[in-house]
């Protein structure tokens, strides 16, 4: 249909199915396609890669934002396949992190497009947005949200065009602030958080209902992504669908259908809203090819973690689980710290896949994690590893009570900030002068292991906010949330799993702490992927790392179940 040079994504539909509205990333000075096509080409073609920047935030997970391109709204006839960028000659651009068609939306008369934009000069991943409208006749740009003092996101119109229904954060008064649901009435530009009681984090995207009276979203509750229906006069969110994990989804009239998984069952299609109140599932695609396998079960526990407050803990076991025996057990430590293990099929760190090999699988949602409120996300805040030790330690205290856990036969393996905590705990053994670590394994997947070394990712400015401090206005502070502060105690054997293409955790974080174990003569080993970024995506080197993974697990506390010892008898 088109031909702009620089490619095309976020495609948006304008009511009257006339024009489409879609995004391209291109050098805002230039003026021509023919322009574009010859910078892009010139691009492509030279010899020299070098990056050269003077800007705060010029990488983004896996690629650098250095050549001068932007993300720009552009509209396209349809019959016609003519096109213009809307933001040509102005000095708009949408967010170029995780740039996508959350970033816009289209009026339900087509005049009009609302859009989210950094108002500073400075572009950076962690500054408050604004919403800025774009009457498309007249080429007229106005800030809706001028006097508001929140971060602005996902803009979506409702159907009679009354409202721009928004995902807001209160960053001045918590960096971690949950998102909430605001209305913003177009008529009169009054902001309204409808969610503001809710002590919960709304989700994009945001879907109307087809009377503008309610929106539908997806919510972080207790471990569950959940499918809620809030009317917009802020009463408590309706339940539409637990989770498992809900993701995609889409209404008409009373019905949505939506896609949900769970920690035993990949994604499938389910619909809601059936006359009788029934929710049923609407395709069969994996059921035979899932059939072929045998699951443990999963529980759900509520421990008493730092400070005997409630922390919630997940078990997968292992199939054919018999209570009568010992088995080893693997700690698996989520990432974030904002996020939580959810009850979702994971593909990357499948905890079936773990239990299969005969381990039982723990899960602490630790302080800090997502879905509990915001208290709960802050507790953390400017004192890392601390509580979250306490709660993983927890765990294992309370598995060993259930007398089934072989005390001799733990592990701890994390990805990302569940990387640092087992680097954290390799450093902060839990029985120092009684016979060393009661862990005999650790795996550090993308794991931060130095937060003065962390200045070299791509979100750099996030740390301070985190940690406390500056580290070279509180070193202090911040070296005693520091793996590398206490490197003097590790003596745990670790898998280091890292890649090259990784920003927000840099590959030096995983060669540094390699090298260091290496240095201390503590048994180490280290996948390198090059071409990987912090996530492990092709299937080959999945499998790679699934072998590796075990394979280690296997070296150092066995695996399957022995038999429980029977106390003898006179």
């Amino acid at each position: 249909m088109t031909d702009i040079p620089t490619g095309v994504s976020g495609i948006k539909w304008f009511p009257n199915s006339k024009k489409l509205a879609c995004i391209s990333w291109v050098w805002p000075a230039l003026k021509s396609n023919k322009d574009q096509t010859k910078r892009l080409k010139e691009h492509k073609d030279s010899k020299v890669k070098a990056h050269v920047v003077e800007h705060a935030a010029y990488r983004f997970w896996d690629h650098w934002l250095s050549d001068g391109r932007v993300p720009h709204l552009f509209v396209v006839d349809v019959d016609s396949g003519s096109y213009r960028d809307l933001f040509a000659g102005t000095k708009y651009e949408l967010l170029q992190a995780d740039t996508s068609a959350q970033y816009y939306d289209i009026s339900p008369d087509g005049r009009e497009i609302a859009f989210v934009f950094d108002p500073a000069q400075e572009k950076r991943f962690d500054h408050e947005h604004a919403i800025v409208a774009l009457e498309l006749k007249s080429r007229r740009f106005t800030t809706l949200t001028t006097k508001s003092p929140l971060d602005h996101g996902a803009p979506r119109y409702s159907p009679d065009g009354k409202w721009l229904a928004l995902i807001t954060r209160n960053l001045r008064k918590s960096f971690v602030a949950q998102d909430k649901l605001t209305l913003l009435e177009r008529k009169t530009g009054k902001l309204r958080i409808v969610s503001d009681k809710w002590d919960r984090g709304v989700n994009a995207p945001l879907v109307w209902a087809e009377d503008s009276s309610a929106l539908y979203f997806t919510a972080e509750d207790s471990a569950r992504t959940n499918l809620y229906r809030m009317d917009i006069k802020g009463k408590q969110p309706e339940l539409v669908s637990r989770g498992g994990t809900v993701s995609e989804f889409a209404v008409s009239g009373d019905t949505v259908v939506f896609i949900r998984n769970d920690m035993g069952s990949p994604a499938g299609v389910f619909v809601a809203g059936d006359p009788n109140g029934v929710e049923r599932k609407l395709e069969s695609f994996n059921d035979k090819f899932m059939a072929q396998f045998k699951f443990g079960d999963v529980k759900e526990f509520q421990i008493k973690g730092w400070n005997n407050e409630a922390v919630h803990m997940w078990v997968i076991y292992p199939p054919d689980f018999d209570a009568n025996k010992k088995y080893p057990m693997v700690h698996n430590i989520h990432g974030g710290p904002h996020s939580s293990w959810g009850d979702n099929f994971h593909f990357r760190w499948n905890n079936h896949a773990f239990a299969a090999q005969g381990y039982v699988v723990v899960c602490v949602n630790f302080h800090g994690s997502s879905g509990w409120g915001q208290d709960f996300v802050e507790s953390i805040d400017g004192a890392w590893g601390k509580k979250e030790l306490a709660d993983v330690e927890a765990g294992t205290d309370f598995m060993l009570k259930q007398g089934y856990i072989d005390a001799k036969r733990l592990a701890a393996t994390g990805g990302s900030y569940g990387g640092y905590m087992v680097a954290w705990m390799n450093g902060h053994p839990a029985r120092p002068g009684k016979g060393g670590d009661r862990y005999k394994a650790y795996v550090c997947h993308a794991g931060c292991f130095d937060w003065v070394g962390m200045f070299s990712n791509d979100a750099y400015y996030w740390h301070p906010k985190e940690l406390g401090a500056f580290y070279w206005d509180d070193f202090k502070k911040v070296e005693s949330q520091n793996p590398r502060a206490f490197v003097k105690a590790m003596n745990t054997p670790t898998l280091v799993i890292h890649g090259m293409l990784d920003y927000r955790v840099p590959d030096s974080q995983g060669l540094a702490y390699y090298n260091t174990l290496k240095s201390k003569g503590v048994p180490a080993r280290l996948v390198f992927f090059p071409d990987e970024n912090h996530w492990i995506l092709k299937p080959q080197n999945s499998r790679l790392w699934y072998n590796e993974f075990l394979g280690w697990l296997e070296r150092y506390i066995g695996k399957g179940a022995t038999k429980k010892k029977v106390p003898h008898r006179k």
